[in-house]
């Protein structure tokens, strides 16, 4: 299954939780693929890999056509891969405007890849320009983080309406497998107001698990490891074990998956 975690803002966690998902499935027993699509390569930097180590990345996926299985190198997490990000995604937009089939794109390059893993995340970009919409069409769900602040809750709703846009104008699949709450402050009263007026609003398409701010997920990425090598038994990987179980129950036939926003 292919699952794209977006937010068309920044600052929402969004990569903590596609490097610490992939992890948590890893652990699992998942062979797992995280597809790093962002131009700053957060994912891959969190993972250990050298700025100048890039290459080769998605964009030679993306626009040259390499196989996935030449692009994925192995990371220091056993039954996790990665294809890395990097700066030539930053002229995305240019490079495949003028391709037909164009949010297509990644959707084919990562069919053949279906056979060799039981999930692959792909971690977007904070944006909906064409990387996140060739997300969306290549994914079979799609997780929204958002951080319980004013702006990004109004963002969330815009986020929503675009993502039902994109998905019904091209004929997309994907389905919202559900809204994950970080960087949570429980100790602050607009934390818990703006958190209750998500779960009123959406229901049970909010995860129950929420993230919360941690040190140990802030400190992680410079280790070059996933929260669980890091500091396995901190409140931030206990939080993302369980948001993996969550997902993964979701991933079930039967269970909450949803088709309107």
């Amino acid at each position: 299954m292919i699952i794209c975690v977006i937010n068309n803002k920044g600052g929402t966690a969004k990569t903590t939780t596609s490097v610490s998902l992939a992890g948590a499935m890893a652990q699992s027993g998942l062979q797992t693929l995280l597809v790093d699509l962002d131009a700053q390569a957060s994912a891959s930097l969190s993972l250990g890999e050298a700025t100048g180590a890039l290459s080769p990345s998605s964009a030679d996926i993306l626009f040259s056509g390499m196989p996935v299985a030449e692009a994925a190198r192995r990371t220091q997490v056993a039954g996790l891969d990665l294809v890395t990000g990097g700066m030539d995604l930053a002229n995305a937009d240019l490079v495949l405007g003028g391709i037909a089939g164009r949010e297509k794109r990644l959707a084919q390059a990562l069919r053949p890849a279906r056979a060799d893993y039981d999930f692959i995340i792909l971690d977007c970009p904070p944006a909906l320009s064409l990387l996140p919409v060739n997300a969306l069409v290549a994914a079979d769900g799609c997780i929204v983080c958002v951080s319980p602040d004013y702006l990004a809750y109004e963002g969330l709703m815009a986020l929503l309406r675009a993502v039902e846009h994109i998905r019904d104008g091209i004929g997309a699949r994907v389905a919202l497998l559900g809204i994950v709450l970080t960087m949570v402050n429980p100790g602050l009263k607009v934390t818990r107001q703006i958190s209750d007026d998500v779960r009123r609003r959406y229901g049970d398409l909010v995860f129950a698990t929420e993230i919360r701010r941690d040190v140990k997920l802030a400190e992680a990425p410079g280790s070059g490891l996933t929260i669980f090598e890091h500091a396995p038994a901190s409140k931030g990987a206990t939080a993302y074990r369980a948001l993996c179980d969550e997902v993964l129950a979701r991933c079930r036939p039967g269970d909450v998956a949803a088709e309107s926003y």
